[in-house]
């Protein structure tokens, strides 16, 4: 008789645990998902090109219904789980039906903040979370011409960028001086700030939102400086917190998220937690790739093989915003007892900033070249004294001589563990292998086989390079 494992919540850290844990322990468990949307597993990230009409929802899906059915998996999309009575093991829907596990696995995700404002439940006021919010975003840019985005962080400027596509006319209010104020210092947020302006967007910074109003739908936001704007939708970015009521329902023991010790189990032995909902030493998480880490974890405990320790490590952020890259880690701001190594070049819209403490690379900006991020990142990771090459270092890898393992490369100089696509968790050995084994000449082939580069295409020159290193004279560059 198999264990029954129940999964409440469809999205990409839950599903990414079932996925590792059929590689591990395909016969143990009879597993059961629950998703509160009708839809199989898509990927969150990739929201913002649906928004921008670079993508359909279906090219986002990751599994989708068919892969539920080929793994054996019952998934019931569109139910809500409202009780969990752990003393008899027991789940209940809000239509009332009753489903027992053995296992549960919470990955409930998080919930976009809405700033407790006058007007905030005005129609037209919303998040920017899910495909629906996706949705009310492209019928409204169909009819109305104004748009406000409440936060000029990732999600945010992601937003303000699809509905400018869309043909609105929009304003991005930001309550700091600086854009992405999580991922940025101030040299580079202006670099941004004017390349977007370039492109048509509208900022209102250091500006803090005191109401909303209107008579039958949102018509304008009102500032605490007294001006004010007109309106026809607001979409609120301003972060996300964990969604744990389920779990603190049911008496698992909960601080800001569903706490968890390294094994991403929680207070009840039978029960575990991955993703956006759980607390890990005090941290909470909102980036993929702990994510993935976290799934990895959670998998090899439920195959009951116990070897795997959770440990929150340094998280760094590769991004593609509206056509910019951008790459940051760890300590980007510094303080007194820091170092910082900077090169700017406004006309080509380049700025890259590394800081070093006590000989070791602890931070890293980079805007607009980010070919070395991931080489920069593994610096950080292995904690590598850099004095050796600290003066090359900020013109990258290729720069470096013999003695700082030079590499015609940047992806040579890489171990295996390098994470190379953060969105779908994929490092490099996994790449390298799969060229290998299937014979694999073309980067679409490999986006098939490995689904790196196959979501938000910031890591593509890097799949390209690991192709080339490792085809040699046979690569042929993708046209």
């Amino acid at each position: 008789m198999k264990e029954k494992l129940v999964l409440i919540g469809n999205g990409m850290a839950g599903v990414r645990t079932l996925e590792e844990l059929l590689k591990l322990a395909p016969e143990k468990y009879d597993i059961t998902v629950f998703g509160d949307e009708p839809y199989g597993n898509y990927n969150r990230i990739m929201l913002s090109p649906v928004l921008a009409g670079d993508k359909t929802i279906d090219q986002i899906m990751i599994n989708d219904r068919q892969w539920y059915i080929d793994n054996g998996i019952t998934l019931h999309a569109g139910k809500k789980i409202t009780h969990i009575n752990r003393v008899k093991r027991q789940l209940e829907t809000a239509e009332g039906e009753a489903f027992e596990y053995d296992r549960l696995l919470l990955a409930t995700g998080s919930r976009p903040f809405m700033l407790p404002l006058p007007g905030r439940d005005l129609p037209g006021v919303i998040s920017f979370r899910d495909i629906a919010d996706v949705n009310t975003m492209l019928e409204t840019a169909r009819s109305h011409k104004k748009a406000v985005v409440i936060g000029g962080g990732l999600l945010g400027l992601e937003a303000a960028n699809g509905l400018m596509i869309q043909g609105m006319d929009v304003t991005v209010v930001h309550i700091a001086d600086v854009l992405m104020n999580q991922q940025l210092d101030k040299p580079a947020s202006d670099l941004m700030l004017h390349e977007l302006q370039a492109k048509g967007l509208k900022f209102l910074m250091s500006h803090e939102t005191a109401a909303i109003e209107g008579k039958k739908r949102v018509e304008k936001v009102v500032f605490k400086n007294g001006t004010e704007i007109d309106t026809d939708l607001v979409v609120m970015a301003v972060g996300i917190r964990p969604n744990i009521e389920l779990a603190q329902s049911a008496g698992i023991h909960c601080e800001r998220g569903i706490v968890v010790d390294d094994t991403m189990q929680t207070f009840d032995p039978k029960v575990y937690a991955v993703g956006e909902c759980v607390q890990h030493r005090g941290a909470t998480f909102g980036l993929v790739a702990p994510l993935f880490e976290q799934a990895k974890v959670c998998a090899n405990h439920l195959a009951q093989m116990g070897i795997a320790r959770y440990v929150s490590s340094i998280t760094s952020t590769k991004l593609k915003v509206t056509g910019i890259d951008l790459f940051s880690a760890g300590n980007f701001i510094g303080d007194e007892s820091t170092e910082d190594l900077v090169f700017k070049d406004a006309a080509r819209h380049v700025y890259k900033k590394l800081v070093i403490q006590d000989d070791k690379l602890i931070g890293a900006v980079l805007y607009g070249d980010t070919v070395d991020g991931a080489w920069y990142f593994q610096l950080m990771r292995d904690g590598t004294d850099v004095s050796s090459i600290r003066e090359n270092m900020l013109f990258g890898q290729h720069h470096i001589g013999d003695s700082g393992h030079g590499a015609t490369n940047s992806v040579d100089g890489l171990p295996d563990d390098a994470e190379i696509c953060g969105c779908n968790g994929v490092c490099k050995g996994d790449i390298v292998k799969a060229i290998s084994k299937h014979s694999l000449f073309t980067l679409d082939e490999v986006k098939a086989h490995t689904k790196a580069s196959a979501s938000c295409g910031s890591c593509t020159g890097l799949v390209e390079q690991i192709l080339a290193s490792t085809l040699g004279s046979d690569f042929n560059d993708t046209p």
